[in-house]
């Protein structure tokens, strides 16, 4: 009679304590959850979420500081500066670009140092047939000699023959010569003359060396009129024979006057002379400090192989006193390797107060903008 009541008061009875324990269940696993996951993972973020992806991106910048001008490719360190390897591709916030020929340049187009001019007379006697050329003076020309200055000649052909040629005298120590020598070329018909082109080449004489090619001027002798003498001045341009390219250095100089100390970076070259039969080199590059003539400290690159468009990105501190800074030059030398005989001078670089106007120009701008790296084009020489 009395079954049927507590059947359903047991079963009542079960229900409830299972949902109650199922509950109980339920939230103490998700406690444990929570738990283990702020034990393990402090801090993180749902990495799902939009909201939250967009903000770990935000606090990554701001703690890397990463500079607006990072080389593509090439992550900043963890000071948000570029690594040394950017040196050559890119310029970092505290490197200054200049070239020889502007300020404003961004250095990276060709090399415009200027290679000073000429001035010479042309006539011809049509009584004599006798072409008269006179070789008056040269102005401003570029120093090749370590000294800061050159020791300037006149080689006159009458292309396209350079089987005959005349030469002026040497003036030694001059980047501003006056020769006034006057060349006949004797025997030459109008017609014959017309069909020729004067050809002046200046050059640095080097008793212990090959002549070093400063510039040239040709000028067709069928566009000028030739009853009378006249007096021209050109340009010197680069030798259009490759004589004298020998191909260009990327340098950059720091110089701190806290800690005496100069920092030359070599970074790269492009288009260096091949050296080597197979019509490459293998390229390194010596750094020389120099005081009073004197050989002080010399530092260089390890050798890159085959190749004319090496980087280097080497970097050399030197000690200069501020009291001996009008009496250093540092001469950088680009050398091809050679295993089997003598390694071959490539061409160098003379930086000082006194080298030539764009050697010149960066030193003057390396004393002017302390603890900053200014980096300059420069040809070499040979």
């Amino acid at each position: 009679k009395y079954r049927t009541p507590i059947c359903v008061f047991l079963v009542s009875l079960a229900v409830t304590v299972c949902a109650v324990w199922l509950v109980a269940l339920c939230g103490v696993c998700g406690w444990c959850q929570r738990k283990l996951g702020k034990r393990n993972k402090p801090g993180v973020e749902t990495a799902d979420t939009p909201d939250s992806a967009r903000g770990r991106g935000e606090k990554k910048a701001i703690k890397g500081n990463k500079p607006a001008n990072s080389p593509k490719g090439h992550p900043p360190d963890a000071d948000g500066h570029s690594s040394v390897t950017d040196l050559a591709n890119s310029l970092t916030g505290d490197m200054v670009m200049l070239s020889p020929g502007s300020e404003d340049d961004d250095g990276e187009g060709p090399v415009s140092e200027k290679l000073g001019r000429i001035q010479f007379s042309i006539g011809y006697s049509f009584q004599n047939t006798t072409l008269t050329v006179k070789v008056l003076k040269g102005q401003d020309l570029p120093a090749k000699d370590f000294s800061g200055t050159s020791d300037p000649f006149v080689k006159i052909y009458l292309l396209p023959d350079k089987k005959h040629k005349l030469e002026t005298k040497v003036k030694r120590k001059n980047l501003n010569p006056h020769w006034n020598e006057t060349f006949l070329f004797e025997g030459f018909p109008y017609e014959k003359v017309r069909e020729r082109t004067l050809y002046l080449q200046v050059l640095d004489y080097d008793r212990f060396s090959r002549n070093d090619p400063i510039g040239e001027v040709s000028i067709p002798l069928n566009k000028v009129e030739l009853g009378q003498l006249k007096t021209f001045w050109k340009e010197l341009k680069p030798c259009s024979d490759g004589s004298g390219r020998r191909g260009d250095l990327l340098v950059s100089l720091c110089y701190n006057p806290t800690a005496n100390t100069i920092t030359v970076n070599i970074i790269k070259a492009r288009h260096l002379k091949a050296m080597d039969i197979g019509g490459t080199s293998d390229p390194y590059v010596k750094v020389w400090l120099m005081h009073k003539d004197k050989r002080v400290e010399k530092k260089k690159t390890p050798v890159i192989k085959r190749c004319l468009n090496p980087v280097f990105n080497e970097s050399f501190p030197f000690d200069v006193p501020a009291h001996v800074l009008r009496e250093t030059t540092i001469i950088i030398t680009v050398m091809d390797k050679d295993r089997l005989s003598r390694n071959d001078v490539i061409g160098k670089i003379y930086l000082s107060w006194k080298s030539g106007p764009a050697e010149v120009k960066h030193w003057k701008d390396m004393l002017a903008r302390p603890r900053t790296n200014v980096a300059q084009w420069h040809s070499l020489k040979a």
